[in-house]
């Protein structure tokens, strides 16, 4: 079994994001935009961990911090292609080109998706997480973008040593395993269910959000981000 962490990063969101996935620190790769969304970037990088490993036959474990990346996959996409790439409402799905290609590079791949918990310690999470961050970064300076040394002869390797320390290592936060199966197209849920929930679609790719603030807060606020070279937006994301 390949174990991998994919993660995406967005200054501003819409802003400079990157994309990275994480095997080891010797097996790894990255990259990113001047401008995108951190959902286009959390997409990227579960898509490229997939192309990365196209050539092998064996199962692979992403581990993701993305309930919209897992649930799109696992859940969503069925019901967005038989609808022609429409949610229920008949709006175009967002992030549609990035689907379409993930939908082809999970065609007959062994795989699952295990939710973890961002930003609580997760050594491959924040492995992942600090290397997208780090080419956002540097589309932000507009400086070289380190794109990692990818996949290679030393992965296979890592690869296993990671499945051995994960069958001897309790979890760091909440964990839940998406197998690849693909969902119902039809549920039993009552008119009055569907009305409060729907599980066809995912939430906004990004929402806005006001946040008042003491001129002293703000201070530290802007003191602090600075201290963990990010934004003060990127900061508070980074506390949620």
């Amino acid at each position: 079994m390949i174990i991998a962490a994919a993660d995406g990063s967005a200054l501003g969101n819409p802003g400079p994001a990157g994309w990275a996935w994480y095997v080891a620190d010797d097996c790894w790769a990255a990259g990113g935009w001047k401008h995108a969304t951190n959902n286009q970037g959390e997409l990227t990088a579960v898509l490229e961990l997939f192309r990365a490993t196209a050539h092998l036959d064996e199962e692979l474990l992403v581990q993701c911090d993305s309930q919209y990346v897992i649930n799109s996959v696992t859940k969503w996409m069925p019901n967005w292609k038989r609808k022609g790439w429409r949610k229920s409402d008949g709006k175009p799905v967002l992030n549609v080109e990035l689907l379409k290609q993930l939908d082809e590079a999970i065609a007959g791949r062994r795989y699952r998706f295990e939710w973890v918990k961002g930003h609580v310690g997760h050594p491959m999470n924040e492995a992942a997480d600090a290397r997208a961050r780090a080419v956002a970064e540097a589309y932000r300076r507009g400086s070289a973008v380190p794109s990692g040394p990818g996949w290679s002869g030393a992965c296979e390797a890592d690869a296993a040593a990671a499945a051995q320390v994960l069958a001897t290592t309790e979890p760091i936060g909440a964990a839940e395993v998406f197998e690849d199966e693909a969902p119902s197209l039809h549920d039993d849920r009552s008119p009055a269910d569907t009305a409060l929930f729907d599980f066809d679609d995912p939430a906004a790719d990004w929402l806005a959000m006001t946040l008042e603030l003491t001129t002293d807060e703000h201070a530290r606020l802007v003191e602090r981000a600075r201290a963990a070279g990010t934004s003060p937006e990127e900061f508070l994301r980074g506390l949620i």
